[in-house]
């Protein structure tokens, strides 16, 4: 179950995808092909859901490529469900608070890091695989190869971006550009003094975080 995406960051490389918004099996796969590290399955503006996110995952699997998932909210069964499908990392959408993303980590970590609900999942080859047949190795390899990413594009998320970063199970930050620019009051507009001092401030607070 390693995640490769994950992998080469830690090593410092760069990582290249996109998000998939097209609909077959098929295209995941050539996005492997054509050399992508990542694909993000779109369930909060794409027409996605549970059933077909599985078969887009299985795709991105065989030919190498990380699948991540924005899911539709920040709810437990929203979590839960893609992270039981073999998705291995979660962008979140309109955080708000310091309280929701700690939240996430509680629904998407097992113990003793969360409260994740116990399942052998489809990344578990459900109970098959060789790092689910001890649950003490389990838990630590999914809480250790699954990310979880909030989105910061709210001006709660902004205001409070240092305490977000570091909640202990946080990954990284995916901004939102268009709400970030909503949020600040100039939609669309990415020049402006403030949102370029947003970016910079979400930025400092992610390598202070590490």
């Amino acid at each position: 179950m390693e995640n490769t995406m994950r992998k080469k960051l830690l090593n410092g490389q760069q990582v290249i995808g996109t998000f998939f918004e097209s609909g077959t099996a098929s295209m995941a796969e050539c996005l492997g092909l054509a050399g992508m590290d990542f694909l993000i399955i779109d369930t909060e503006h794409g027409p996605f859901d549970v059933e077909s996110a599985m078969d887009f995952v299985r795709a991105a699997d065989l030919r190498g490529i990380t699948p991540l998932a924005r899911i539709k909210d920040c709810t437990r069964p929203s979590v839960l469900k893609m992270l039981d499908i073999g998705v291995q990392g979660l962008i979140i959408p309109c955080i708000n608070t310091v309280d929701e993303v700690k939240k996430l980590v509680e629904y998407g970590k097992y113990y003793p890091k969360g409260l994740r609900g116990f399942a052998f999942g489809r990344e578990a080859g459900w109970g098959f695989a060789d790092f689910a047949r001890d649950v003490p190795s389990y838990f630590a390899t999914c809480n250790r190869e699954t990310m979880i990413i909030p989105q910061c594009e709210t001006s709660g998320c902004l205001a409070q971006i240092e305490e977000v970063v570091a909640v202990d199970g946080v990954d990284g930050i995916f901004v939102g550009p268009y709400d970030l620019s909503v949020a600040l009051g100039k939609p669309a507009v990415f020049n402006t003094p403030e949102f370029l001092a947003a970016l910079e401030r979400i930025l400092k607070a992610c390598k202070a975080a590490g």
